[in-house]
C-alpha cells in the first residue's frame, strides 16, 4: 500500500483523515485538505494518501475504522457502500459516496460532488436551469443529472453519450424520470449520441474524462456545438483550462473549470467530518493555489 503523511503534527490533539482510491498517485487532495485545514484552524490533522486495489478494499476496512474520516475516488464510491454502516439520504440517492465520517465508530457515507459542482456554478454567476446538456452517463455524470435535476423546475436536460455508454445513459434517463413522475413534476429528459447533439443549450457540462491530463488535445463535442452554448463546466480539473472550455471561450461561452468543484467537495466533507466553515475568498484563493500547484507537479 502506498500511504503517505501531507501534514505536520503539532501539540495539538491529532486527528487522521485520508483518501481511498487506485491508482491514486497524482491526486491533489493531500494539498487541498491541508491548506483547509489551515484555513479552520485545524492544522494538527493528518491527511493520507491510500492506494486499494478493488480486491483490497474489505480487508483494508479495519484501518479505515482507525480513521476520524476519509475522501473516496474511483474505483470505490459505490464499492464502499456494503461496508459502511449508514448513508446519507443524497448519498443513498446518488447510490455513490465520496465522504466518509467515523461517528464513534460507525461509519457514515455522504457525497459532497453535488455541492462542489453547485458552488462552482454559483461562483461563476451561473443558474442550473434552462436547457442542459450532460456529456457522459457514469459517477460525476450522475451526480450533476441529479443536482440539475432538483434544481430546475421543469428540467430540460440531455445526456450524451458514445455508442457504447447508450445503455448507462437510457438507464440513467429512465431514474429520472422516475423521479419526476414521483414527485408530481413536468420535464423533459432525452439521450443522444455525442455526435448526433444539436440546438441551444443554456448550460453544457462534461462529465466524461476527455480532455484530461494527458490528453490534452480532445474535446468531447465539436466547437460547433459549443457555439449553441451560453455557458460550459468541465468537470476536468487537469489541465486548468481543457481544450473543450478553451473552445468554449473562443464561441463567447462562459467556461468554468473543475479545479472550483475539486476544492467544493473538500470544503463539503470537512464541514462533515467537523462543522468548519470557510469563507468564499478562501476558497477562490486556493482554487488558485491549487492550479499553481497542480502544474508545478505536472510540468
Amino acid at each position: 500500500m502506498d500511504e503517505k503523511t501531507y501534514c505536520e503534527k503539532t501539540s495539538f490533539p491529532i486527528h487522521n483523515f485520508a483518501v481511498i482510491g487506485h491508482p491514486i498517485a497524482h491526486t491533489m487532495s493531500p494539498f487541498i485538505h491541508s491548506c483547509l485545514f489551515s484555513l479552520a484552524g485545524y492544522g494538527a490533522a493528518s491527511y493520507r494518501v491510500m492506494d486499494i486495489a478493488p480486491e483490497g478494499l474489505e480487508s483494508f476496512l479495519p484501518r479505515l475504522r482507525e480513521l476520524s474520516g476519509f475522501n473516496i475516488t474511483i474505483p470505490h464510491k459505490q464499492a464502499i457502500i456494503p461496508y459502511l454502516d449508514d448513508l446519507d439520504e443524497k448519498a443513498a440517492f446518488f447510490h455513490s459516496v465520496n465522504t466518509v465520517k467515523n461517528e464513534n465508530g460507525r461509519l457514515i457515507g455522504f457525497t459532497t460532488d453535488g455541492a462542489g459542482f453547485t458552488k462552482a456554478l454559483e461562483s461563476a454567476g451561473v443558474s442550473l436551469s434552462g436547457r442542459i446538456a450532460i456529456l457522459g452517463a457514469g459517477g460525476v455524470s450522475r451526480v450533476m443529472a441529479f443536482e440539475a435535476l432538483e434544481t430546475a423546475q421543469a428540467p430540460d436536460i440531455t445526456i450524451a453519450v458514445r455508442e457504447h455508454s447508450l445503455p448507462a445513459a437510457q438507464a440513467l434517463c429512465k431514474e429520472l424520470t422516475a423521479v419526476l413522475q414521483k414527485q408530481g413534476r413536468g420535464g423533459r429528459l432525452s439521450v443522444s449520441l455525442l455526435d448526433a447533439i444539436s440546438g441551444d443549450f443554456d448550460l453544457l457540462v462534461n462529465g466524461t474524462p476527455v480532455g484530461m491530463y494527458p490528453h490534452v488535445d480532445a474535446s468531447p463535442v465539436s466547437a460547433e456545438v459549443l457555439a449553441h452554448c451560453a455557458a460550459v463546466f468541465d468537470a476536468v480539473y487537469n489541465p486548468d483550462e481543457t481544450l473543450l472550455l478553451r473552445l468554449a471561450k473562443q464561441n463567447g461561452a462562459k467556461a468554468i473549470g473543475g479545479m472550483r468543484m475539486l476544492v467544493g467537495q473538500a470544503a463539503a466533507a470537512q464541514e462533515i467530518w467537523y462543522n468548519a466553515s470557510f469563507r468564499d475568498a478562501d476558497i477562490d484563493a486556493l482554487c488558485r493555489d491549487a492550479v499553481k500547484e497542480m502544474e508545478r507537479i505536472f510540468q
